[in-house]
């Protein structure tokens, strides 16, 4: 059962990838909209239609906008 649902989700990050997506970002997009998202529409939240649909402006998660970005270290 552990390694099916491994295997769902390395499919659909390397889905993600291949479409030139984050990952993470369409992730959160996704379990955001799902809930009030058409049914007979839920191919858009797929990574390919996605991309066409949502990825320009994508939801973002509160924990995003509350962790402030990490400084970059200069050597």
């Amino acid at each position: 059962m552990g390694a099916e649902a491994v295997g769902v989700l390395q499919s659909l990050v390397s889905t993600c990838r291949l479409h030139g997506i984050d990952p993470y970002t369409w992730l959160v997009d996704v379990l955001q909209r799902v809930s009030t998202h058409p049914a007979r529409d839920v191919a858009q939240l797929t990574p390919r239609l996605w991309n066409d649909h949502f990825a320009d402006n994508p939801m973002t998660s509160d924990v995003d906008r509350a962790v402030p970005a990490k400084a970059t270290q200069e050597s």
